[in-house]
């Protein structure tokens, strides 16, 4: 079984105007390519939208959507545990 890969992202720090939240706050968008027999797999590509909070030198993914590419329909599927843990370490590594 082969898992999803990361092809490329965007990454852009939210600012928190009112100074509530702790940590900073990072929206990601990534380009995710999966084997055409998974059921994530689409024919017009696949993106991942994460939430991502880095705090004190560690991180975690506070929510994502998985969209079409090139409609930015949202779908209504979940990632796996190791999936995740995938997203988890490329934003960790990225944001670094």
């Amino acid at each position: 079984m082969n898992l999803m890969k990361i092809t490329g992202f965007t990454v852009e720090k939210l600012e928190d105007p009112f100074g509530i939240l702790s940590g900073d706050r990072y929206e990601l968008y990534l380009d995710i390519e999966v084997d055409e027999d998974d059921e994530l797999h689409l024919e017009n590509g696949l993106r991942l939208k994460v939430l991502y909070v880095a705090e004190d030198g560690e991180g975690k993914i506070v929510s994502y959507s998985l969209l079409e590419n090139t409609t930015d329909k949202y779908i209504d599927l979940a990632l796996e545990a190791e999936e995740l843990e995938i997203v988890a370490a490329f934003c960790k590594e990225n944001l670094e």
